[in-house]
C-alpha cells in the first residue's frame, strides 16, 4: 500500500525495560515511515539516559509538557499497568493515537472507558499482542477461513513460564491494584490472544487458580477449559512456576493438527502441521509459500502504520482489544465463584467487571 508521505512522528512513554528492549528497536525497523521525537519519564534521569542512548532528540519528564511542546502523531506507551489508563485517556484527549504495552487496562471498565475517547477515523488506541501479527499465526487463520483444515475441535494454549521472588520484587507485580492479576493477565494473554484470533469467538469458560510458591497477592499459576461458540474446547494453562519454559499451542481440527512452540516470540520454523491418516493432500496441508514475518513488535507495529495511513480502527483496538481482558475477567470470576462463566455475563455491573481480581481475595491457596 501507499504510506504516507511525511513520517509518523512518535513519543516513547516510560524508559523501563519493555521500552528499551522492544518499542525502541521497532522503531528504526519501518525505516523513514517514523520519526522517533521525544522519550518521556518520570525520571528525568532516566529519560535523558535512554533518549541520548537511542539518538531521540528531546527528553520530557511529564506527558502533558511533551505532548503541548511536540503534538505526535502515536505515543508508544510503556508505563507500568496502573498509568495506562491515565496515559492512554491523555494521549487521545491531545489527539494522539496509543499503541499500549500489556495488560491493557485493570478491567473491563478502564477499556470501555478509553474506547468512549476514540473518534471516527482516529485516535485510536491499539494494544501490544504482536503474537497474532507472524506470518504462521497469518497462514493458519486463512486455513481456518477456507475450512481447508476441516472443522476445529480441540486446541491447547499453556503458558508455562519462570519468575523468581527477584522477579515480584518490582513494587507494581503481582499485586490486583497495580499490575491487574498473576499469569494469567500479565504472561499468557499473548498466547491466549493468539488463541482466540485462531478460534474465534469463546462462549464460556470454567476455571481455578491458586498461590503456590510466589509472594504475590494475585495467582502464580491458573488452569481454565474454553468452549467456543464453534463447538471446539480448548485447555489453558498459565503459570510462572516451571523452569522449562514454553510457550505451547496446539489446534487439532478434522484434518489436521497445527502446533506451535516457542517462547517469547517465533518464526516460522516454529510451527508444524500433521494431517490426519484420512488427509490426501498433505502439501496442502503444510505447503503454503509465504514471505516469513516473524512475531513480535515490529509486525505489529507496520500494520499499527499501515491503519494510521488509512485512517482506520487497528487491529488489537476496540472489540478486538477487548476480548481476550473478557477471557482474562471470565477465568479469574470463574476461579472466585467455582463455577462456569458465560463470556455474554461479563457486563457492566457484573462482578469482575470493575476489577479483573473483584474483591481481593487472600492469597495462599487455590480459589
Amino acid at each position: 500500500m501507499q504510506h504516507s508521505t511525511e513520517p509518523v512522528r512518535v513519543a516513547v512513554v516510560g524508559a523501563g525495560k519493555i521500552a528499551h528492549d522492544r518499542h525502541l528497536p521497532a522503531l528504526p525497523d519501518m525505516g523513514d515511515r517514523v520519526r522517533v521525537v521525544a522519550l518521556v519519564d518520570v525520571d528525568v534521569a532516566r529519560a535523558a539516559e535512554l533518549a541520548g542512548r537511542w539518538d531521540v532528540p528531546r527528553s520530557y519528564g511529564d506527558l502533558d509538557a511533551m505532548l503541548a511542546a511536540e503534538s505526535p502523531d502515536l505515543v508508544t506507551l510503556c508505563t507500568p499497568p496502573a498509568a495506562h489508563l491515565d496515559g492512554v485517556t491523555t494521549c487521545l484527549r491531545a489527539g494522539a493515537w496509543v499503541w499500549c504495552e500489556k495488560p491493557p487496562m485493570l478491567s473491563l471498565a478502564e477499556l470501555d472507558a478509553v474506547a468512549g475517547r476514540e473518534r471516527e477515523g482516529g485516535p485510536y488506541v491499539a494494544f501490544v499482542f504482536q503474537h497474532r501479527f507472524g506470518s504462521g499465526a497469518t497462514r493458519l487463520r486463512e486455513q481456518v477461513r477456507t475450512g481447508e483444515l476441516g472443522r476445529p475441535l480441540v486446541a491447547v494454549c499453556h503458558t508455562l513460564w519462570y519468575r523468581d521472588d527477584a522477579y515480584y520484587e518490582v513494587p507494581w507485580r503481582g499485586s490486583w491494584g497495580t499490575e491487574g492479576g498473576g499469569p494469567t493477565m500479565s504472561h499468557g494473554s499473548h498466547p491466549m490472544d493468539l488463541l482466540l484470533s485462531v478460534l474465534g469467538d469463546w462462549r464460556e469458560v470454567t476455571a481455578v487458580t491458586g498461590t503456590l510458591d510466589r509472594p504475590v497477592e494475585t495467582e502464580d499459576v491458573a488452569m481454565a477449559v474454553v468452549t467456543f461458540e464453534s463447538g471446539a474446547m480448548a485447555s489453558v494453562v498459565n503459570s510462572v512456576l516451571s523452569p522449562r519454559e514454553t510457550s505451547y499451542l496446539r489446534f487439532d481440527f478434522t484434518d489436521a493438527t497445527v502446533e506451535l512452540q516457542h517462547l517469547y516470540g517465533y518464526g516460522d520454523a516454529d510451527w508444524t502441521w500433521t494431517p490426519a491418516p484420512h488427509a490426501t493432500d498433505r502439501d496442502l496441508l503444510g505447503g503454503h509459500p509465504t514471505v516469513e514475518l516473524p512475531s513480535g513488535h515490529a509486525a505489529q507495529l507496520r500494520s499499527l502504520l499501515d491503519s494510521f495511513d488509512r485512517r482506520e480502527r487497528p487491529l488489537v483496538s476496540g472489540r478486538q482489544g477487548r476480548e481476550t481482558m473478557e477471557l482474562v475477567t471470565g477465568i479469574y470470576r470463574s476461579a472466585a465463584t467455582g463455577r462456569s462463566v458465560a463470556r455474554a455475563d461479563l457486563v457492566p455491573g457484573s462482578p469482575h467487571y470493575d476489577r479483573f481480581g473483584g474483591e481481593l481475595l487472600t492469597a495462599g491457596g487455590a480459589r
